[in-house]
């Protein structure tokens, strides 16, 4: 598991309550219970933290997954002062 979708897991597990068990890379963002509203904040969220903008790519997301391939593959190609940035954030996120 990566350390992005670890972060992910840890941010829905808390700010939603959801059970741990059911947030696996495959589980649909509909099958969390996340309406519409919630999948915004999320990703929201996700924007703020990662210091990414994810547009209409936010559309095609459908599995938690999904959320953290787009994350690290943002985050990969983000580059801060001729450094990349994908060690700093993919592989210690702060927390939530």
């Amino acid at each position: 598991m990566s350390t992005t979708f670890d972060w992910l897991s840890t941010t829905l597990e808390k700010e939603y309550s959801l059970d741990p068990a059911l947030l696996t890379p495959a589980a649909s963002l509909e099958s969390l219970g996340l309406d519409s509203l919630a999948v915004a904040e999320l990703l929201f969220n996700v924007e703020d933290r990662f210091h990414i903008n994810l547009g209409a790519e936010s559309a095609s997301l459908a599995t938690l997954g999904d959320v953290a391939r787009i994350i690290d593959e943002h985050v990969e190609h983000q580059t801060v002062d001729g450094v990349q940035a994908g060690a700093t954030h993919s592989s210690s996120p702060s927390s939530p």
